[in-house]
């Protein structure tokens, strides 16, 4: 959270109403993926996906959620890895996964800290400049955190997402403490 007392709220509040006020694309919303316990903030109605997937050898059911705004994609992945010693694992296993659909390296953008996220050394920022299977250009920001056992990818994803609305994206995601 960027402001984390209740006049920083009001401070936050106005600050997204300017954002929303110079993009009319972006209509911002607070968003509770079911079961996760996670908060996003979206700049968009996302629809929400489910299946079964192998994450870091283990079969586990993911929840996706998404939507396109602003010539972005931004997205909320998340599962739970069942077992802690596969929550490192799991990140890593997202994370090599958003690289290998690109094509290309993730480059470190440092840390990112989500207000009551469990630590672990596998959270962090990337950027990936690559290509979609199309053949066509596309950078993904991507967030990777956990909470207990469960494992979180949050995304934005186009031609250039660097932005003011992507750091609002990111900045505003949550778990209860």
């Amino acid at each position: 959270m960027l402001f984390p007392d209740s006049g920083g709220r009001v401070a936050a509040a106005v600050a997204l109403m300017g954002l929303c006020a110079c993009s009319p694309t972006l209509d911002w919303r607070e968003v509770r993926p079911e079961d996760s316990g996670v908060v996003a903030l979206f700049p968009c109605k996302p629809m929400t996906d489910a299946r079964m997937v192998t994450l870091a050898g283990a079969r586990v059911r993911m929840l996706l959620t998404a939507c396109r705004a602003g010539d972005l994609t931004w997205a909320l992945a998340s599962a739970n890895a069942d077992q802690p010693s596969q929550v490192g694992p799991a990140l890593e296993a997202l994370r090599a996964a958003a690289a290998a659909n690109l094509g290309a390296p993730a480059q470190p953008l440092g840390q990112l800290q989500v207000s009551g996220m469990t630590p672990n050394a596998q959270a962090g920022r990337v950027r990936i400049k690559g290509k979609l299977p199309d053949g066509s250009a596309a950078t993904l920001e991507a967030g990777y955190f956990a909470k207990g056992t469960w494992v979180f990818q949050a995304t934005v994803m186009g031609v250039a997402p660097g932005s003011e609305a992507v750091a609002t994206f990111f900045d505003n995601l949550k778990l209860p403490s």
